[in-house]
């Protein structure tokens, strides 16, 4: 009596795209190590950045920083620009300017280098759990998963410098831990945030204080806004714009964000790294 191949059986059975997974579920341990190894490998390995979702063990992988400037219009006029004229702009952060800040603790966070007037920027943040392109205001809260509070930081000096040489900022913004961050809120426990006080305080004095609702731009518009310009994907976040009154800190001093809703974010300066 003829013995069968039941390895040859396994793989004839199978559809053509399932037969190779049809011939490692039958392949010896060595034959399955030699079989990984030999597929693509990376030079080294990236940390990837990753948020946590409150009150999950779930993490929130970034894939692109967004923001946008000037969205509340007293914060324009002390810009010096005129909210009444402008369009929306926005600018990214790479994903490692992440620095999270869990609730209940104070992050300490290092004097950048090359500045002397490194200015805070409490914002809200959106997280996105899909995207698309040209996406309808009416339909722009749909692709949100929830919210954080965040802090846009800023080395004021150097991105007004560039801007009077007519030069790109991005040095002013995007930089190391620019992007502290508090824990993602899902939408089905928080809702969105339409209107609701924001604030910050620096060592107990209150700096910025407005409401969400003095957004020039809505998330919703900011989502749509976005997309005619990028397509937009899971794992993206917006940093949604500040209020008015942003202005310097140096090491030693304490921060404290406020979005109604959400809870705080707390930042400690600390002296620049050796």
């Amino acid at each position: 009596m003829m013995t069968t191949n039941r390895r040859a059986v396994l793989g004839a059975a199978l559809p053509l795209g399932a037969a190779g997974m049809g011939a490692a579920l039958v392949a010896a341990p060595g034959e399955a190590a030699a079989q990984v190894a030999s597929g693509p490998r990376t030079l080294f390995e990236v940390p990837p950045t990753t948020i946590p979702v409150a009150g999950s063990e779930m993490r929130f992988p970034v894939r692109r920083i967004y923001c946008i400037g000037r969205n509340y219009a007293a914060h324009a006029r002390e810009m010096g620009s005129d909210p009444n004229r402008e369009p929306p702009f926005f600018f990214q952060k790479p994903t490692d300017a992440i620095q999270f800040v869990a609730p209940g603790t104070v992050g300490d966070h290092p004097y950048p280098p090359l500045t002397r007037n490194y200015h805070y920027e409490v914002e809200l943040v959106a997280a996105l759990k899909s995207g698309g392109r040209n996406i309808p205001i009416d339909r722009a809260l749909d692709h949100v998963y929830g919210y954080a509070v965040g802090l846009d930081m800023t080395r004021r000096d150097l991105q007004r410098a560039l801007g009077d040489e007519k030069k790109p900022w991005e040095i002013g913004k995007s930089f190391d831990r620019s992007a502290p961050i508090g824990p993602i809120h899902p939408v089905e426990r928080v809702g969105h945030f339409k209107d609701g006080a924001i604030s910050l305080a620096v060592n107990g004095t209150v700096k910025q204080s407005s409401d969400l609702k003095n957004m020039i731009w809505s998330v919703a518009e900011q989502i749509s806004k976005l997309s005619e310009a990028f397509e937009l994907k899971a794992g993206d976040i917006i940093y949604s714009g500040t209020p008015e009154n942003v202005g310097p800190v140096v090491a030693g001093d304490v921060m404290l964000c406020k979005i109604q809703g959400l809870p705080d974010l707390s930042v400690r300066v600390t002296p620049p790294l050796a």
